[in-house]
């Protein structure tokens, strides 16, 4: 008998398991989309195809200010969480594969990076914050931001 209750007591428990790991899957993709894998939406055909070109300048103080050089596409802040629209959106910035924010202009100051290597990452995002692809590939650029440690303590100061 006690044989029967542990087997039950068991696969109640691995039950549990899996319809908890279940259903935090399931909010994490019902979070307005912001799980770690976005919907790709292509590029309608005939649309010109958006691009995106990074460049890291380092600020004259501190930290490094991110310029997202955009063509065929529009930064529309005003339509987050919409319908996606060919041509338009917002980016997503990322920092050693870990999302940091969204980005709703050409410009963002990035203030602190580990020291050693960074990428640093920015994908073109429709209105419903789908990853815009072109040919199945992302649009996306990456720069890497080298830091010694010798920089790394020097902004800490003010």
């Amino acid at each position: 008998m006690k044989a029967k209750h542990f087997v039950v007591a068991t696969a109640t428990f691995v039950s549990v398991i899996a319809i908890a790991k279940s259903a935090t899957m399931t909010v994490a993709n019902m979070v307005g989309g912001h799980g770690s894998h976005h919907q790709k939406i292509e590029v309608p055909q005939g649309q010109p195809i958006p691009t995106v070109d990074l460049v890291v300048h380092q600020d004259a103080k501190k930290g490094w200010n991110l310029e997202a050089k955009v063509t065929n596409f529009k930064f529309a802040p005003d339509k987050v969480n919409t319908a996606a629209e060919p041509g338009e959106g917002h980016a997503h910035i990322y920092v050693n594969g870990k999302k940091l924010t969204r980005l709703y202009s050409s410009w963002y100051y990035l203030e602190n990076l580990e020291a050693g290597e960074n990428r640093v990452k920015v994908t073109l995002n429709a209105n419903n914050h789908a990853d815009w692809v072109s040919k199945g590939k992302l649009i996306e650029d990456t720069e890497i931001v080298k830091v010694s440690q010798a920089v790394k303590k020097h902004q800490g100061h003010r």
